[in-house]
């Protein structure tokens, strides 16, 4: 690599005082967060273990102070992150791509909605569309009581509530902000990431290694919350299946087996693991659904569905904003839609850098839309078809019935298993449910693992994930909590701890939505300063150069030439080189901070030429010219047979390529570029900048 130096500020990642004097071996653990988050985590778990009585106690305390204090505050903050998502997908801004304007995303639509959806649910949904029906039908939070018509219809729509677009909302947030900052700024896929517009590089310091430790502590037991639901349910569908008796050996045999096939998942990477789990786990789900659809009362079931839009739809704003303020059925609130408000929040870092890891290359609208209608829309499915079952069992079965659902609210884990003996081919159904559910397990833990890897490394490219070492670290840790937390009260203690851990985090959530907001007004000046300095950028490339021959003659031949790999180099050599050279002499002269580089690409054997501007307090500005092979199409006819492939040489600004290739620009031209997109840069800058005073022309200008 040549490279052309004047003076250069440093700014981002790369001035983390952690990170300065490391040796050619990067490190790779961040130990701040590993060490106080693992601490954190371990010590609870031992408390709960050698404690479990003292420490479920303590937990019910904090839980009851803050559902108290704090529960008009997670409702309000359910529905400001709705809200927010929504605009921003809707806005302007849902055209920018998450990632360079080249890119293209990874996976296709429905391996990203397989894996959105398993990594976002897990075994709980199978565990609460049968229970939680059960239990409004016989315990609704307000109205005339349980056991009527109007609680059965309702019993349903509150489970599509606790399970609907208000928590992948949540998850979109974070999701969008983490590949926006990651793919876009091309800054660490970690949350303090989000952060740096609102507090700059302190974010590289102890601030950030707080939030990413909040982060982790509530995806822990986020997690672990999902894991002993899925142990129980297991455990009891193991019972009925082949009478393995129900307790904490057989959920401990449980633990182990799904650590063991989360690590071998997670350890394959995402595009081979949890790839395959998360496609498997949704066919059988779907399989599952549609036997109980087909085999049950079809046209009732249908019926219902229809019915549980409507009155999900009509119903959400007040069940959205409703703090029962008068009833004030405190119970009822920590068990559901606290419980679930806080649970959805300490997934949300966990879900949200997953979904980011998967959806380089969409648009903020495409992944707003993708997050909040593709899982929701089979959440529905399951939901109606499973929730209108257990009613349908609990209104027209008689004493059986109404015993079916007291069991289904009391013994939750039973629910799922008790519907299915109800329907055609049990065994081979209840087989068929365990499955899933134990794919469901898995994929949870194993994206878990994964993401708790990432939050606790110091990962230098957006590509990159923790060490497979650290994976199976996360993975082991999180069993071991799981089993803390189920010798120490159970699920009820569960609950109560993610009530607990999700309350920090939830604060976060406020500053990346701040963050983001203001990346995105950034991104938005971009678009205004290029309307205003195209008329600029238009008069530079109308007139011949140097005695060449007429403009429109030398654009055709441009448009219309193919150019080789040899006459790419010698375009790079003869023209791109000295030009930039040229601007950037020309700005160091000027008192510019100007960079000027050249680096070979290997896999195309050609070099990328530079130009970077810097400043202290504002983004820097960054041309590059950059060679890319592309397949000769079949209209060239004039090319040699031989000559398959040719080659572009396309602009790239920080955001990514512009589009436009250049190769045929004479050096004033592609000068006359360099300087469009610099002025556009300035523009940029200067509709960044506030007045000094408002409304004085002078200071304005």
């Amino acid at each position: 690599m040549s490279e052309h130096r004047a003076t250069v500020g440093t700014t981002g990642p790369s001035s983390d005082p952690l990170a300065q004097g490391q040796s050619a071996v990067r490190q790779v653990l961040n130990r701040t967060v590993f060490f106080g988050s693992a601490g954190v985590i371990l010590a609870v778990a031992a408390l709960a273990i050698i404690f479990p009585a003292g420490t479920e106690a303590a937990i019910g305390v904090v839980v009851g102070w803050i559902s108290g204090v704090f529960g008009w505050y997670y409702i309000v903050t359910a529905a400001v992150i709705l809200i927010f998502v929504i605009a921003v997908g809707v806005s302007r801004s849902g055209r920018i791509k998450l990632g360079p304007e080249q890119s293209r995303p990874e996976f296709r639509l429905f391996t990203w909605a397989a894996m959105l959806f398993a990594a976002g649910i897990g075994t709980d949904l199978m565990f609460y569309s049968v229970s939680e029906p059960a239990y409004q039908f016989f315990k609704p939070p307000s109205g005339s009581g349980g056991e009527t018509l109007d609680a059965a219809r309702q019993a349903v729509v509150w489970t599509l509530f606790h399970y609907g677009i208000i928590g992948w909302a949540m998850y979109a947030l974070m999701g969008m902000a983490l590949a926006y900052f990651t793919y876009r700024r091309n800054l660490p896929l970690s949350i303090r990431s989000v952060l740096h517009p609102l507090f700059g590089d302190r974010v590289w310091g102890r601030l950030g290694d707080l939030v990413d430790i909040a982060a982790v502590i509530g995806t822990i037991f986020g997690l672990a919350t999902s894991l002993g639901i899925g142990v129980a349910m297991l455990n009891r569908g193991l019972f009925v299946l082949l009478k393995i008796p129900e307790g904490i050996p057989a959920q401990l045999g449980l633990l182990l087996l799904a650590v063991l096939m989360a690590t071998l998942s997670v350890v394959s990477g995402v595009a081979r693991g949890v790839r395959r789990l998360s496609e498997l786990n949704v066919a059988l789900s779907l399989a599952l659904m549609l036997f109980i659809l087909i085999t049950g009362k079809t046209t009732f079931l249908l019926n219902g569905l229809v019915m549980n839009v409507g009155d999900y739809v009509s119903g959400f704003v007040g069940m959205t904003l409703d703090t029962y303020a008068f009833e004030n059925p405190q119970e009822w609130m920590n068990t559901w839609t606290l419980f679930f408000w806080a649970w959805w929040i300490a997934w949300a870092p966990f879900v949200g850098l997953f979904l980011a890891r998967i959806s380089r290359g969409r648009t903020i609208r495409q992944f707003v839309a993708g997050t909040l209608s593709i899982p929701f829309i089979f959440v529905l499915l399951w939901v109606s078809v499973f929730g209108n079952s257990t009613m349908d069992r609990v209104l027209r079965g008689g004493p059986a019935g109404k015993q079916f659902g007291q069991q289904a609210m009391d013994a939750p884990e039973r629910g799922i298993y008790d519907l299915l003996q109800q329907f055609p081919l049990a065994p081979v159904t209840i087989t068929l449910a365990i499955i899933t559910g134990l794919l469901f397990y898995v994929t949870s833990a194993d994206s878990g693992a994964l993401v708790l890897s990432n939050f606790t490394s110091r990962l230098h490219a957006a590509g990159e994930d923790g060490p497979n070492w650290l994976r199976i670290f996360w993975a082991c840790a999180t069993g071991l909590l799981t089993l803390g937390m189920l010798l120490a009260g159970g699920l009820t203690t569960l609950q109560s701890a993610t009530m607990i851990m999700g309350l920090p985090f939830s604060f976060v959530m406020y500053l990346v939505m701040f963050g983001l907001y203001r990346a995105l007004q950034y991104e938005g000046r971009k678009i205004d300063s290029l309307r205003v300095a195209l008329p600029g950028s238009l008069s530079g490339r109308t007139t011949p150069v140097d005695g060449a021959q007429p403009s429109w003659r030398q654009r055709l031949a441009r448009v219309m030439s193919y150019p080789t790999k040899k006459q790419a180099l010698r375009y790079l050599e003869s023209v791109g080189r000295p030009a930039i050279g040229e601007v950037g002499a020309e700005l160091t002269e000027r008192g510019a901070a100007a960079t000027w580089s050249e680096q070979q690409i290997d896999e195309i054997g050609l070099p990328h030429v530079d130009l970077v501007v810097s400043w202290d307090d504002h983004p820097d500005f960054s041309y590059r010219l950059w060679p890319e092979e592309h397949r000769t199409p079949s209209f060239a006819s004039r090319l040699p047979q031989h000559d398959d492939s040719y080659y572009r040489i396309e602009v790239c600004l920080d955001e990514g390529t512009q589009g436009y290739d250049i190769t045929g620009y004479s050096k004033e031209q592609l000068i006359n570029d360099i300087l469009d997109q610099y002025e556009r840069h300035l523009q940029l800058l200067h509709l960044d900048s506030r007045p000094l005073t408002d409304g004085d022309p002078v200071a304005t200008g």
